[in-house]
């Protein structure tokens, strides 16, 4: 039962393979309180690109409709997931002078419009722009500029931008089911939210958010982002090379996947013999485990790979610019694919560091099914949804007691005349 006083939050992840729609309930503590969970498979979306947009909504329909009757609670607004190969980010400065006056609010304001006024590509916008660090003449790794005094202030920004039709055809989908979206989030960005503590930021950590179209990867130094992007592969590719392999469908590959599949191969699961089904279901051929492992171990090494050489070259431009370049938390893997079978060992000898499983943190649920690495970008929509929420909250707060303070005064020079 929703408690009065309580404020609703809802988000959807709209995946490759799955459609996922979660409503949180945020108690007066601030911690959410899943309360309604509707999941269904996906149709009409490959790696974030709509190809049939009344099918995507047919399933978003049910999703939404399975939450809401378990929530009993009619959502209105939600905040939506985006992930795509276009989307892009890019750090960028943006200078004001202050003339050794007090650094204001419109100050940073000014500072950070000036770096987000960037000539972007064709049919490109802003989805996201994220300070990082301030700079008051020569003093760098300034959080908070309120107040100081300088020559000049630099704002350093990370910009994530889209390509503006994606985000438009998936809103259009949202809307189409009578809900008004709240925000677009980067899926990147929710995960983080959700798997990401804040000691693991501020030393130093790259997250790796496997999903089944695509990977998200998110790149933390000193506790801000520094890097994102978007690798269009992820578990789907993997289990398209087991149906390759194995002249066999996409489903007995992803049943075969998951059943008998690992990342590693080891004495007990090399001879252990696998019943597979041909492309049409007529014939049925058996082969050993230790062939299966290849084509999975082959594939994540390939990805990892591709995603270490892209954490190098981040880590030689921050050196080479004298900025903290070490990952002292290591990589964290989280989403749908990070349950592979041993997926951890293969992570940390390609990698090189220490790497965890990230599961959503500081949630409560009457569901621990759902506390997994699967439902990490959902459950960072409503982290994400809430911290905006409570800044609004605290916003209003302010100006209430404001507003209080001038009646008072109204009042009492009204007695005094």
């Amino acid at each position: 039962m929703i408690k009065k006083n309580n404020q609703i939050i809802a988000g959807i992840d709209v995946g490759t393979t799955k459609i996922v729609v979660l409503i949180g309930e945020i108690s007066v503590n601030q911690v959410i309180n899943i309360i309604g969970i509707g999941q269904y498979p996906s149709k009409g979306i490959d790696k974030g690109n709509i190809n049939n947009l009344q099918s995507l909504i047919s399933c978003i329909k049910k999703a939404i409709y399975e939450a809401e009757t378990m929530a009993e609670y009619r959502i209105s607004s939600i905040y939506v997931s985006l992930s795509n190969e276009y989307l892009k980010c890019k750090n960028e400065i943006g200078i004001v002078p202050i003339d050794n006056k007090e650094i204001t609010h419109q100050d940073i304001k000014y500072a950070i419009y000036t770096a987000q006024s960037i000539k972007l590509g064709h049919d490109y916008k802003i989805l996201h722009v994220i300070p990082q660090e301030y700079i008051i003449d020569k003093e760098y790794g300034i959080k908070n500029p309120i107040g100081l005094s300088g020559c000049r202030m630099k704002a350093k920004v990370h910009l994530i931008t889209y390509k503006h039709i994606f985000k438009k055809n998936l809103v259009k989908a949202i809307q189409s089911c009578n809900i008004q979206v709240e925000k677009v989030v980067f899926s990147g960005i929710a995960s983080s939210q959700a798997v990401l503590t804040f000691s693991e930021k501020q030393s130093g950590v790259c997250m790796i958010d496997i999903g089944g179209g695509s990977i998200n990867i998110v790149i933390y130094f000193n506790g801000y982002i520094q890097y994102s992007h978007v690798l269009p592969y992820a578990g789907n590719t993997v289990t398209n090379d087991i149906a390759y392999v194995f002249n066999t469908s996409f489903q007995n590959a992803e049943i075969i996947k998951k059943k008998y599949g690992s990342t590693i191969l080891t004495s007990l699961t090399a001879s252990e013999l696998i019943e597979i089904s041909n492309l049409y279901d007529i014939n049925t051929k058996t082969i050993q485990n230790d062939i299966l492992i290849q084509v999975i171990n082959s594939r994540y090494t390939e990805l990892f790979t591709m995603i270490n050489e892209m954490i190098i070259k981040i880590q030689n431009q921050l050196y080479h610019s004298s900025q903290s370049y070490i990952l002292g938390s290591g990589i964290v893997l989280t989403g749908g694919g990070a349950q592979a079978k041993s997926l951890k060992i293969l992570a940390k000898k390609i990698f090189n560091t220490q790497v965890r499983i990230g599961i959503p943190l500081k949630i409560k649920t009457y569901n621990d099914k759902i506390i997994q690495p699967n439902y990490a970008t959902v459950i960072g929509l409503l982290k994400y949804g809430s911290k905006i929420y409570n800044h609004h909250k605290k916003q209003f707060h302010k100006t209430t007691i404001l507003k209080k303070l001038f009646c008072y005064v109204q009042n009492w020079v009204k007695k005094i005349i």
